[in-house]
């Protein structure tokens, strides 16, 4: 099965547990009933930002959308695990992303790698609620965070608040980043 296919049944499974309609998730979340059915299904793989609403309207973390299995303590992720692109999930707006420690419990924070292509990213502003930190391994990119538009090259890094809007255009062929968001209790 593929990653999407295992996070729409896991989003399903989820929602059914908790006896709550797609209409009902997907009206929480500011979308249509269409797309929250598309994403349960497995036909589309949604961005983050997505992801966020939708774990936010079922009460849980993303990690619980992309981790079944749960663990206390420390989480030992070895390059290799990541390094396979069959564990990456790409989305349906043109970038790929590895969840970190999506396993361990309780988080309040979310650590991803991500990669954007030139001309495969599609236009679409991010708004969520917590706060983001990215750090440039690779590439150049421009980042647009409310009205403020800043050129991110190696070693760069961008904090701000997640509900400001923000955007991603890469300027070289391919760009990689670590983000980490946070997203704090109620």
């Amino acid at each position: 099965m593929s990653i999407g296919k295992q996070l729409g049944s896991r989003i399903r499974l989820i929602r059914k547990q908790q006896n709550r309609t797609l209409e009902e998730i997907a009206s929480a979340c500011g979308f249509t009933k269409s797309l929250l059915s598309k994403i349960e299904n497995g036909v589309t793989t949604p961005p983050i930002s997505t992801l966020m609403k939708i774990a936010e309207s079922l009460g849980v973390t993303v990690s619980d959308l992309l981790e079944e299995s749960k663990v206390d303590g420390t989480v030992y992720t070895p390059s290799e695990t990541y390094k396979n692109n069959d564990s990456w999930i790409k989305t349906e707006k043109g970038y790929s992303f590895y969840a970190f420690a999506a396993s361990r419990q309780d988080k309040i924070m979310q650590p991803y790698y991500f990669v954007a292509k030139k001309g495969e990213i599609k236009s679409h502003v991010l708004s969520h609620s917590g706060e983001e930190f990215l750090y440039v391994l690779e590439g150049e990119m421009k980042y647009r965070v409310a009205n403020t538009e800043y050129t991110l090259t190696p070693g760069d890094t961008i904090y701000f608040t997640s509900l400001e809007e923000h955007t991603l255009t890469p300027i070289t062929e391919e760009v990689r980043y670590l983000a980490v968001f946070a997203v704090f209790p109620e």
